[in-house]
């Protein structure tokens, strides 16, 4: 130490009085740190302004008349890990900006060295760019939001009151109707059908829905002040299924026993009604079994569809139908189904009379030949043609009363008598099974009932008996893919029929 004071003593007086003040600055900044260092080192993070109080006594060296001291609460840009001393020659600042250049980790002048430092912070900045982005995102409208209320249909309501009730202007009600499928359909709703009717948060009309059927939905929406309209069909799931059943009593009974529809038990009726008079012709022990379709949507069954094929025991006798491609019903060896006359030409309950060349009139009780079938219904039940003809009469007298003649070619005619309505005049063409007339019990009769003649070749020939002619069977070109289709289902009954006489 004595050594070193004595070098001291040897140093110009201008070095003494320079290192002095050195040494003296420097105690003070050791023993007497500044308040922002303290809390630097409290908190690990942030500036030290040690360098600059070094910057400030090197300026001070040329001025000893004042040092200058940096206001505490100064932030500097460059984090104490990276400062240097400044360089001869340089600013504070240009120093900062030289560490920036060559450091690719040091922030930018707009940003906090703590912002960098501190994950906590970092956070913080995190947080408020996604609410800065949440302000900056595509405004809530109310318009986004949609309601949708349904409307039933009362006694007595038009679309036009349904429509008033639902907020549709005036307007809107006839720009709906002019479209055209609105307006087939609208026009006709009936009580308890349903339209749902959607609007935004505006109340605005958006869309209106109409269920036409069970698959079919009418959807109207609205854009741009103008209506349009689509229908939306759903697909239709088609399962087989099958049934069989012996008959004890009637046909009707044991169908709908079996868990056949009434729309089935009429459509068998109808195929096999060519070879057999279900009102007089079945008998106990007959028997039928019948492959069709069942219709689903959504999982949801809705109904029944066609009859794929079915066999029909009567009176010992076999009688097959297949349904082919162009809808048409033919016998398992391709025969058609559909004869060229209908056995009956109405649904009736019983035979009041029967064709009798020597039977005594019910009227005048003397023997005049009946040359036709009386056959009894309700008055109001429908006639229909027994073939494809030509209207010939069409008219009324006291003996027939409301009749009507159909000429169905050179060799056979038909003869409808004592009808209550005629629904055809002289001079139309029908087609078989049209609906020409109901039945009554005008004229000279005891009873409602049908007089119906079945004439050959000008001869009256009994309707029941007589061996009707045959249509055209299954097109040749047809036949060796009918005859695999046939197969495949008539196969298909007998083994379901195998099965469920196993399970009894």
């Amino acid at each position: 130490m004595a050594k070193l004071i004595t070098l001291i003593k040897l140093l110009p007086k201008a070095h003494q009085i320079a290192l002095s003040l050195l040494v003296i600055f420097t105690m003070i900044i050791v023993l007497f740190p500044s308040d922002d260092a303290k809390a630097s080192k409290q908190a690990q993070v942030g500036t030290v302004d040690i360098s600059d109080r070094i910057n400030a006594l090197q300026n001070s060296s040329t001025d000893d008349s004042e040092t200058q001291f940096p206001n505490k609460q100064s932030e500097y840009s460059v984090p104490l890990a990276f400062r240097t001393p400044t360089p001869p020659g340089q600013t504070q600042q240009q120093a900062n900006q030289s560490i920036q250049k060559q450091h690719p980790l040091t922030p930018s002048k707009d940003s906090s060295p703590i912002a960098d430092l501190d994950p906590l912070t970092t956070s913080q900045n995190t947080l408020l760019s996604a609410e800065n982005d949440v302000e900056n995102a595509v405004p809530y409208r109310e318009a986004d939001l949609l309601s949708h209320k349904t409307f039933k249909v009362a006694k007595g309501d038009t679309f036009g009151g349904l429509a008033n009730r639902a907020g549709l202007s005036p307007r809107d009600v006839y720009q709906i109707t002019r479209l055209p499928k609105s307006k087939k359909n609208l026009l006709k709703i009936m009580p308890g059908e349903e339209i749902i009717v959607t609007k935004d948060g505006q109340d605005e009309i958006t869309q209106i829905s109409y269920q036409m059927d069970k698959i079919s939905t009418l959807l109207i929406s609205k854009h741009d002040d103008k209506f349009e309209e689509k229908v939306n069909v759903k697909t239709i799931t088609l399962e087989n299924k099958f049934i069989t059943a012996n008959i004890s009593s009637n046909f009707w009974n044991a169908a709908a026993t079996a868990g056949l529809s009434a729309n089935h038990i009429m459509q068998l009726a109808n195929i096999f009604g060519w070879d057999i008079d279900f009102a007089l012709d079945i008998r106990k022990d007959d028997s039928f079994s019948l492959m069709f379709e069942e219709e689903f949507v959504d999982g949801q069954f809705i109904g029944t569809g066609n009859i794929l094929a079915a066999e029909f025991y009567n009176q010992g006798e076999r009688y097959t139908a297949v349904r082919y491609t162009d809808g048409e019903y033919y016998s398992e060896s391709g025969n058609s189904m559909r004869k060229a006359f209908l056995r009956s030409p109405v649904d009736f309950k019983y035979v009041s009379s029967s064709f009798n060349p020597r039977r005594l009139h019910p009227v005048t009780g003397q023997v005049r030949a009946h040359r036709g079938v009386d056959y009894v219904a309700a008055i109001g039940t429908p006639i229909k043609a027994a073939g494809r003809g030509k209207v010939i009469e069409a008219s009324y007298n006291k003996y027939n009363g409301n009749y009507v003649f159909i000429k169905h070619n050179d060799t056979y005619t038909t003869k409808y008598l004592h009808l209550n309505k005629r629904k055809v005049k002289r001079g139309d063409t029908v087609k078989q099974g049209e609906i020409i007339g109901t039945l009554g019990k005008t004229g000279r009769v005891t009873g409602a009932h049908l007089h119906y003649e079945f004439i050959v070749n000008g001869v009256h020939r009994n309707p029941r008996t007589i061996k009707l002619p045959q249509s055209n069977p299954i097109d040749k070109k047809e036949k060796s893919q009918f005859t695999a289709l046939s197969k495949q289902l008539m196969t298909k009954i007998e083994k379901n029929k195998q099965l469920q006489y196993a399970n009894n």
